[in-house]
């Protein structure tokens, strides 16, 4: 027979009768916890340091932890996101598409433009300016601009999230067109909400990127 205060080894954890008994238990709770909690952070999309699986595209570490115009605007941001493309053509090639986006998305037009497609030549649209619409889709006004610098950046503002544009020119008539996107949202949204920008905000750099590129070359072969 066991005496009151004999304890019994169950799975490695010293257990017995009373407040022991139930502090060991309470233990083997939180350490249990913790693979638990991984398992949901992963399965949500959630890493350790709150970063989520889809913030980062093309963009070395030097892009990220450079400054964005639009970290100016939301003070601890769980969503956090950049993307970044190379593009074959100076900055003052590649700014005028980056200021288009004020006419169309540029990403996937049958999702977010309702199939219109984007326009494929400049428009000769003015400088923008703090207060224009920062885009258009499926020919609704969308967000405003917050901050611009014409040929180097442009940040605006849409259903609660602020991105900037940043072109930085590189040597041989090359630019770095990069794109951060922050937003004060839930821990859990955040991670949903930067799987799906990576997907569109992808599609869009590579549009902007193939564009400003062949309507350079076609400059340039005319001169």
């Amino acid at each position: 027979m066991f005496r009151p205060d004999q304890r019994l080894a169950v799975g490695g954890l010293a257990a017995s009768d009373g407040v022991n008994g139930q502090v060991a238990s309470w233990g083997l709770c939180r350490r249990a916890a913790g693979p638990v909690a991984a398992l949901i952070r992963g399965l949500a999309g959630v890493m350790e340091d709150g970063s989520v699986i889809g913030d980062r595209w093309g963009v070395s570490e030097h892009e990220v932890v450079r400054a964005y115009p639009c970290d100016a605007f939301v003070s601890s941001p769980r969503l956090q996101a950049w993307r970044g493309v190379c593009v074959r053509a100076p900055a003052e090639a590649v700014w005028p598409w980056v200021a288009q986006v004020r006419l169309a998305p540029y990403s996937y037009d049958w999702i977010d433009n309702r199939g219109h497609r984007s326009p494929r030549e400049l428009a000769g649209l003015p400088e923008p300016r703090v207060g224009d619409r920062f885009t258009t889709a499926g020919g609704r006004a969308l967000g405003r601009i917050v901050s611009v610098d014409p040929g180097t950046q442009l940040t605006g503002t849409i259903m609660g999230a602020f991105m900037s544009y940043v072109l930085v020119p590189r040597e041989h008539e090359m630019t770095r067109l990069l794109l951060k996107v922050v937003m004060q949202t839930t821990r859990w949204a955040a991670a949903g909400l930067s799987a799906g920008d990576l997907i569109m905000a992808r599609r869009q750099l590579l549009n902007l990127k193939h564009l400003a590129e062949r309507h350079y070359r076609q400059g340039t072969a005319r001169i």
